[in-house]
């Protein structure tokens, strides 16, 4: 038994790692069924397997390598997933609550905790600091929950970084005047302060230009994880290099980012993805590993100090999230979210008990002796538990009453068909889809590929299966499934309307057709057949950029479109995209359709931020379109023949889109429309050469001769 005891605590970092991703792996299939918050059973395996515990691992440099990338990714995540909007609109309430969160712990601790424990003055200030901070240990729960973007959770958000952000100034000001008493706090705050607005200033400045640049120039996957995961870890350095715990840093590098990362995007999947899967769970293991719980049965005076450390601090957060709650009018089980996320503590709390240890009194000793030590830690244990399972039960009330509020779902037919023929526009239709489509209803998307049945059809075949296993692997990074099919037909156009019949799809997203030269037809050889024989929405876009770097969408909205068919349909497209991508989107046209679309947006889609602008008559497009900047998106509404909103300025368009927007951005949607519904398309039925009319050839031979 000795010998075996011997190979204890394990050393071996190959066995340390393996040991840990058993853990990440077995413990939340033991907590789900047990119904625990997952977050709890990683900081219990830490304590078990601790040095504290049954001492199996030793708590070497990985756990503090990992576990400091560990709490910098949960701050990185909370402001990439920051509504931005709602931080905009909310930013009152949010200071309101970040310095409810702050005071309260901060004046219940300071008063009580010196009569109560017997501290001194410093100890008690720094004691204080401590149970005002606090650390977003349960934000996984709310991502799990999709409620990242929900107003609790952004004011919790914010007003955390507001406490924790005060608290370590006021723990940096004690440490310098500790170290020198000639120093004034006041001054050592306002330095600090200064350091910190030059440093957001700066970033605020230059992150967002580079990160600009780099999407539009590199596309590819693995180096825009790198760009993103330096712009996180420079941030923290350059804040912890200020004299600012380096979380600040990251959770102000994921507020930089959040505009150019959208939530739905591959990029945001790789992400969450590395931290959840590693990162963030070898962070709450670490956490454990420093509890050591025996502290409790030592005698009743430690356990005494752990009972008012905890009582006090949960207490003052628990007083300022319900006061804020009731002040803001919000409901209950919002505002036990508040508390839930901003109850625990963790890795703030170990920041500034880290300063207190380094700070030495006149008597020899250091300002946080080890009973205060051990109280904060095992208050570490308790409020997480607290917070994780506080969140647990407000995230499930809240999805289950918005649940109820929400209108039904079931009855959108969204299924969104990409018909896909090159590698250049593949990637980009495939994300455009994905920052189109319902998430809510987890439905796939349908990759297609025609290919004309000639002498080369084979080696044809064989390149467009390669293209949709290609984009396949496209939408499995954002998690989003997808059919495919290649098909071989005669025609383009019928061999997508067959398809289209086949999957029973609601709409169609494809690339515009790339013209080499004036005299080319704009549609090319089939899209305009195409939109002729299908009365669905079809939505031909021409992506000249990265979509994430797209800063407006301007839509060009015709007279009377809001008595067609699917009026509703493309809006909804075209503001969830803009949700997505945290961008204005500016709506063009007469005073009744802006009106319509204002009252649809306010009511389903409230968070977008969106603007109306008049104009009165069609034949003012264009100049709308020479104010359209490179970095904008123009989004056309069109209409086919005979229909209600049809204008013969129509046919006129792509002449002024090959005048105004050649290799810029550019969509353009046909609604779904009155007329022959999908379902009575017959396969037999004589493919129509298009629209020009003999009479339009008629008005340009005479133009011409003009």
């Amino acid at each position: 038994m000795q010998n075996f005891l011997s190979y204890f605590p394990i050393t071996d970092a190959t066995w340390i790692f393996f040991i840990v991703l058993c853990i990440i792996l077995f413990a939340p299939m033991l907590m789900g069924r047990l119904r625990i918050p997952h977050i709890i059973g990683m900081v219990l395996s830490g304590i078990i397997i601790g040095p504290y515990g049954l001492n199996i691992l030793a708590r070497d440099a990985s756990f503090e390598l990992f576990g400091q990338v560990g709490l910098y990714y949960i701050m990185f995540l909370a402001g990439l997933e920051m509504d931005m909007e709602g931080l905009k609109k909310n930013s009152h309430r949010m200071a309101f609550f970040g310095l409810l969160t702050f005071c309260i712990p901060f004046l219940l601790v300071f008063l009580a905790g010196g009569q109560l424990l017997d501290y001194s003055r410093p100890a008690v200030l720094l004691l204080s600091c401590v149970m005002a901070s606090n650390t977003l240990i349960a934000y996984p729960i709310v991502c799990k929950y999709g409620l990242q973007r929900h107003r609790s959770v952004t004011l919790s958000v914010g007003a955390s970084m507001m406490a924790l952000l005060m608290a370590l100034l006021v723990s940096s000001g004690l440490s310098s005047v500790m170290r020198d008493n000639n120093s004034s706090i006041w001054w050592i705050v306002i330095l600090l302060m200064a350091k910190l607005c030059a440093y957001c200033a700066a970033m605020a400045y230059l992150i967002p230009r580079i990160t600009r640049w780099f999407l539009q120039h590199y596309s590819d996957a693995v180096t825009q994880f790198i760009f993103a995961l330096g712009v996180l870890f420079l941030n923290a350095a350059i804040t912890s290099f200020i004299g600012i715990e380096g979380v600040f840093g990251a959770f102000f590098a994921g507020l930089l980012l959040n505009r150019y990362i959208p939530r739905v995007s591959p990029l945001m999947a790789r992400i969450e993805f590395t931290g959840n899967a590693l990162f963030i769970p070898y962070f709450l293991i670490g956490v454990g590993m420093l509890i050591d719980i025996r502290m409790l049965f030592t005698g009743w005076h430690a356990a005494f100090i752990v009972t008012a450390i905890v009582v006090l601090g949960t207490l003052g957060k628990m007083i300022a999230a319900y006061a804020a709650g009731y002040a803001l009018r919000l409901p209950l089980s919002n505002g036990h979210m508040l508390f839930g996320l901003t109850s625990a503590h963790a890795a703030g709390s170990i920041a500034i008990v880290m300063v207190g240890i380094n700070i030495h009194t006149a008597d020899g000793g250091t300002l946080v002796d080890s009973e205060m030590l051990n109280g904060i830690v095992m208050m570490i244990l308790f409020t997480c538990i607290i917070s994780s399972l506080v969140t647990e039960h407000a995230s499930r009330t809240i999805v289950l009453a918005e649940e109820i509020a929400t209108p039904e779902q079931s009855g959108d037919d969204e299924k969104i068909l990409l018909p896909i023929s090159n590698h250049e526009s593949m990637e980009q239709l495939v994300n455009l889809a994905i920052l189109m489509r319902n998430p809510k209803l987890n439905r796939g998307l349908i990759g297609l590929n025609v290919v004309l049945d000639d002498t080369n059809v084979e080696r044809n075949q064989a390149q467009g299966i390669g293209l949709l296993e290609d984009a396949v692997r496209t939408a499995s990074t954002a998690d989003v499934r997808m059919q495919t099919q290649s098909r071989i037909s005669t025609n383009v156009a019928n061999g997508i309307m067959h398809a289209f019949k086949e999957y029973n799809a609601s709409e169609i997203i494809m690339g515009l057709h790339e013209t080499k030269s004036d005299t080319e037809n704009f549609w090319g050889t089939f899209t305009e057949s195409l939109f002729t024989e299908l009365n669905r929405q079809i939505v031909i876009a021409q992506l000249a950029q990265p979509l994430n770097t797209i800063r407006r969408i301007q839509v060009a909205v015709p007279s009377r479109v809001e008595y067609e068919a699917g009026f509703h349909r493309w809006i909804d497209r075209l503001a969830r995209l803009a949700a997505n991508l945290d961008c204005l989107i500016q709506f063009h046209g007469r005073q009744d359709s802006l009106s319509l679309i204002n009252s649809y947006i306010q009511n389903i889609y409230p968070e977008v931020r969106a603007d109306y602008t008049a104009m009165p008559h069609w034949i003012e497009v264009g100049q709308m379109m020479s104010r359209v900047n490179d970095d904008h998106l123009l989004v056309v509404i069109t209409a086919r023949k005979s229909t209600v909103s049809y204008k013969t300025a129509f046919e006129k368009l792509p002449a002024e889109l090959r005048r105004y927007y050649k290799q810029k951005n550019l969509m353009i949607i046909f609604p779904d429309q009155y007329g022959e519904p999908a379902d009575m398309m017959s396969f037999t039925a004589p493919q129509k050469g298009g629209q020009v009319t003999a009479y339009a050839k008629l008005r340009e031979w005479l133009k011409g001769k003009n």
